[in-house]
């Protein structure tokens, strides 16, 4: 049996595979303006954070503000990618089927992106009515707010509940929060979520073992 209750997931990078998606698209924007970075730079500094921190980030890199069309256009682009490219975590399908534990999505994304790539991959029915944005609350990882929203909703502790996530900043959050943290590693290029989760894996099909 396990010691815990319910299983909150982050979104991507945990249920769906969107991050090498919408960080490449970030970082040719960037370079566009003459960042000058790659996707191991993204996936380094920009995976699991509010979109504004991005921003700052790139802002710093060129020395000068973004044009003000740049979050528009890279949100219409990475909406044309995930049609044309989204697929789920491989495994996650099989793990939702056979979750005996209650569970839900805490995303630093907007409940709009969420619907739209959860529903791209057939994982949509999975969360109905289980979805927490951070932009509902205008609370963004590492801060817990999310996360606690998620877990009294759902009716239980921090302390029953674990969070599956694949973000520094979402492990910080969790942890900010009370919650255990499992740390999925497909794209934990560099080893950053290791020290300090209660257990890392790299394969969705080790989760409910793991559980």
């Amino acid at each position: 049996m396990s010691k815990y209750k319910a299983v909150i997931f982050d979104c991507d990078g945990v249920l769906v595979d969107s991050e090498p998606i919408s960080n490449q698209i970030l970082v040719d924007m960037a370079n566009h303006l003459g960042a000058n970075i790659d996707l191991d730079f993204a996936m380094k500094h920009f995976k699991g954070s509010h979109f504004k921190d991005c921003i700052k980030i790139i802002e710093t890199l060129i020395n000068q503000p973004v044009p003000e069309t740049f979050e528009t256009k890279y949100r219409n682009q990475s909406l044309e990618a995930f049609e044309k490219h989204l697929k789920p975590i491989k495994g996650i399908k099989e793990v939702l089927e056979q979750l005996t534990l209650p569970f839900c999505v805490a995303s630093s994304g907007m409940e709009s992106k969420m619907r739209f790539n959860l529903n791209k991959v057939g994982l949509l029915p999975y969360f109905e009515d289980k979805m927490f944005s951070c932009y509902t609350i205008q609370k963004f990882k590492p801060e817990p707010d999310v996360f606690l929203w998620a877990a009294k909703t759902m009716g239980f502790k921090p302390h029953e509940c674990i969070v599956i996530e694949d973000s520094v900043l979402g492990v910080q959050g969790a942890l900010n929060g009370g919650f255990d943290v499992f740390g999925y590693t497909e794209h934990d290029y560099n080893n950053d979520l290791k020290p300090l989760c209660s257990k890392t894996f790299n394969k969705m099909s080790q989760l409910l073992n793991l559980l």
